[in-house]
């Protein structure tokens, strides 16, 4: 349930995304998401990744992500028997997982399904290779949101994190879609990540609870203007709305790493 009003209490059942979700089953046939030029303009410009060839190497700064085309079979090892399938889509929006190892003719890759952390071998020619320069760091100590790219920070804002009841859950994720909102209330859209919370297993009849990046941090406490974040939602990552519109291209597969300080 998504509730909005000015009250802490309120304002901390507006944090989780998993009612995003909740709409997100009909994300297939929402349509794309949000185009910049809704929302204003953005700091920076995100270029298309480029192709590179079968070498699983990146360079410095960047992150080799694969894109799956459709379903694949999962390893636990390099070459190991199938135990899972790895969806080509997810919520309709295609699968884009950063590659975190590799092997000859296999890639290990990233998750977005629960557990947290998950990761899957799958054959290196189930995939097409590419990489993003960019990369998300959530420092739930300062309560900030940095933006990297090449290894060089180019945005620092204040976030809204989860509140010591329904914490935001550390550890190494990534952008799985930008979604359109549920509702005015989040802002022009929602970044879904792969971290699912660690203390909520269903929000909203959704069948899961997964943490996104949205706004806003600002509207629902006067006292949250200006640089200072704060610990106030079920787990989300809350932004200004103006600071949230400049991650609107940040591609699918951007890692997204979220640590305790």
């Amino acid at each position: 349930m998504v509730t909005v009003g000015k009250s802490r209490s309120a304002t901390r059942r507006f944090g989780l995304v998993a009612a995003t979700m909740a709409a997100a089953a009909g994300l297939a046939s929402c349509g794309t998401s949000v185009h910049p030029e809704t929302i204003g303009p953005i700091a920076f410009h995100v270029p298309p990744t480029p192709t590179v060839n079968l070498a699983v190497t990146a360079p410095p700064g960047t992150t080799l992500v694969a894109t799956l085309q459709a379903d694949t079979p999962g390893s636990a090892t390099p070459g190991g028997p199938a135990t899972q399938v790895v969806p080509g889509e997810w919520y309709g929006y295609q699968s884009i997982l950063p590659v975190i190892d590799s092997a000859p003719n296999w890639i290990e890759v990233r998750l977005a399904q629960r557990p947290n952390e998950s990761t899957a071998w799958i054959p290196q020619s189930d995939a097409t290779l590419s990489t993003t320069p960019y990369k998300v760091v959530v420092d739930l100590a300062t309560e900030h949101l940095s933006v990297f790219k090449d290894n060089r920070q180019i945005l620092d804002f204040p976030a809204g994190i989860g509140a010591p009841d329904d914490p935001t859950t550390p550890g190494n994720f990534f952008v799985t879609m930008q979604a359109p909102p549920p509702d005015p209330g989040y802002g022009a859209f929602v970044m879904v990540t792969s971290a699912h919370s660690d203390t909520i297993t269903d929000w909203g009849n959704s069948g899961d609870a997964i943490i996104a990046i949205h706004g806003p941090i600002d509207s629902y406490d006067d006292s949250l203007i200006g640089t200072t974040g704060a610990a106030i939602s079920h787990g989300c990552i809350r932004l200004h709305d103006a600071d949230l519109a400049q991650l609107a291209d940040l591609p699918n597969g951007t890692p997204v790493n979220i640590v305790a300080g």
